[in-house]
C-alpha cells in the first residue's frame, strides 16, 4: 500500500508540482489549500507524512505544525516544512514547533523525493 502524504500549500502551481513528483514517486498524495484546510484533513485521515508552506492564509505552517502535534495521532507522524523561509531563526521556530526537516524553495523534485523517502521509505 502506498505512504499517504498531505501536502499543504497555498499555491496552486506548487501543490502540482509536488504532487507531480511524488506520486511518480509512488505516494498516494492528498492536497490542502492552507493550514486551516490541512489540519481539517489531517483529523479526517492520518497521513504518513505531512509537508507544509510556511506562509498561508488562515493558517500558517508553524500554527499548523503546532496543532498537528497536539493530536495524539500526529505526534510522531514526520512533518516538513516547504517554504522560502530559509533563515537560522525560522527554522529553529520550526524545531521548535515539531518540524522534522525543512527544504527551501525553489525545490528540486528529485531532492524532495529523496527527503520524503529518507523519511518515510
Amino acid at each position: 500500500m502506498a505512504k499517504t502524504i498531505l501536502a499543504v500549500d497555498d499555491s496552486g502551481s506548487l501543490r502540482q508540482m509536488v504532487v507531480f513528483s511524488l506520486k511518480a514517486a509512488g505516494y498516494k498524495v492528498t492536497e490542502a489549500v492552507d493550514g486551516q484546510d490541512g489540519l481539517e484533513k489531517a483529523k479526517a485521515e492520518v497521513f504518513d507524512l505531512v509537508l507544509t508552506d510556511q506562509n498561508m492564509p488562515r493558517m500558517d505552517g508553524l500554527t499548523l505544525i503546532r496543532s498537528l502535534r497536539t493530536l495524539p495521532a500526529y505526534q510522531s507522524v514526520p512533518i516538513l516544512m516547504l517554504t522560502t523561509e530559509a533563515s537560522d531563526e525560522m527554522k529553529q521556530k520550526g524545531r521548535a514547533a515539531g518540524a522534522n526537516g525543512w527544504l527551501v524553495k525553489p525545490f528540486d523534485p528529485q531532492r524532495l523525493t529523496e527527503v520524503v523517502k529518507k523519511v518515510i521509505g
